[in-house]
């Protein structure tokens, strides 16, 4: 039989409409299910988040006066052992021991995040608990978070630091093993053996992943490293953990992964609680973008400058420099010399995070009768080549002093 086609022409271009129509239902069915998917994954993904409204006042640091198409973005990221009492009623709300303050430059080129310790001395203003007015007075910093949860924490940061703080977001430590999790692990590197019978935490000497349990041993470990650390330890070791968990999230295996994309945005939903304005997938997307842009090289975190408080070696207050780091957040300026002391998420031989290698700019011991200067830090002048020396000896006995590799 002749496989020849006899029907008549004029059937032909009606058989290929009809095929084409059928193709274009089908890429219509699919195109609803995967827009349908995601909606689905948007609302479910956006109500994880937490949102409240706390009490700030209006007795608030002005807003940093923007030029560019842009504006800079300032955020207050504490973290807590406990979700319970964020809607600033009931009971406290809990221990926050961790707090970054995370500044974005306008012009999307630079981000740093400064950690604040708990032990440092600092006036805290008045708080709302309750819906009656707690009085301020010379406090720990961390008891700004037992009075009045994250608004209170955010009204002490803005009053010792003058710096307006445009949204906060606080992470739960319980979902915060999730999000670990989710990427698979984290990698770090422990100098020795840790044995911490206080905490009761032991981790390993070496560079290894951690997860879950792991992962939350080794930032909440203060004792038993071999060296004398404690919070600023504790806070520099957290530093290098985000830096190397911001690589790992950022690397290709995730974000060309969808299921371990969508299993660490799920956990880290889950695990934030943020002012109303910024609980939207929008909002932290762009976040999420910022960064991207940036470019892991121009991320650094670093610590307020601090020494120990006189009347209380056990305790912290802010430095000169402190005013000068601040000073460089509400100008929306450069790092300058303070990026000599920074770790950022690049990543080194042993799969640490390193430090930043970018060079001090313009270092100045003092103000100058124009003002301060807003990029620098206390270094005493020197050539480019015994000032790069001199920031990288630092930088290693610092690591040596937190417990970190070196």
């Amino acid at each position: 039989m002749s496989d020849v086609d006899t029907r008549p022409e004029t059937d032909q271009p009606s058989r290929r409409r009809r095929i084409l129509k059928r193709i274009a239902v089908g890429v219509a069915v699919l195109v609803v299910v995967i827009a349908t998917g995601l909606v689905v994954t948007y609302q479910k993904l956006e109500g994880n988040i937490t949102a409240i409204d706390p009490p700030l006042g209006d007795d608030r640091p002005p807003e940093i006066e923007e030029t560019g198409p842009t504006e800079s973005l300032t955020v207050l990221v504490m973290g807590s052992d406990s979700r319970e009492g964020t809607n600033i009623g009931g009971d406290t709300p809990g221990v926050s021991d961790t707090t970054m303050l995370l500044h974005i430059s306008a012009d999307r080129e630079r981000a740093f995040g400064v950690s604040i310790p708990r032990d440092l001395m600092v006036e805290r203003p008045e708080c709302e608990k309750d819906g009656e007015t707690v009085p301020g007075g010379l406090t720990q910093f961390n008891a700004a978070y037992a009075v009045g949860g994250p608004a209170c924490t955010v009204r002490t940061v803005e009053a010792m630091s003058d710096v307006r703080v445009d949204h906060f977001v606080v992470i739960d430590f319980a979902g915060f093993k999730d999000m670990v999790d989710a990427v698979d692990g984290v990698t770090v590197c422990v100098p020795n053996e840790v044995n911490d019978d206080i905490g009761k935490i032991y981790l390993p000497e070496g560079t290894y992943t951690v997860t879950g349990n792991q992962a939350l041993d080794y930032v909440r470990v203060r004792h038993g490293l071999g060296v004398e650390n404690g919070d600023i330890g504790r806070m520099k070791r957290q530093q290098a953990f985000i830096a190397s968990m911001v690589q790992k999230v950022m690397s290709a295996g995730t974000l060309t992964n969808p299921v371990r994309l969508f299993n660490f945005l799920d956990a880290a939903t889950k695990s934030l609680t943020t002012d109303r304005e910024f609980a939207n997938l929008k909002q932290l997307a762009s976040l999420g973008a910022s960064l991207q842009g940036i470019g892991l090289d121009n991320v650094n975190f670093l610590t307020v400058p601090n020494e120990a408080y006189a009347p209380d070696p056990n305790r912290l207050q802010l430095t000169a420099d402190a005013d000068r780091l601040w000073k460089v957040i509400r100008n929306d300026k450069p790092l300058g010399a303070f990026a000599a002391e920074a770790l950022s998420p690049g990543e080194d031989s042993s799969g640490t995070p390193s430090a930043s290698p970018s060079p001090p700019e313009s270092p100045s011991p003092s103000e100058s009768p124009s003002g301060p200067s807003e990029s620098a830090s206390p270094s005493e002048s020197a050539s480019p080549g015994a000032t790069e020396a001199a920031a990288a000896e630092k930088r290693r006995k610092a690591a040596e002093e937190a417990g970190l590799c070196v």
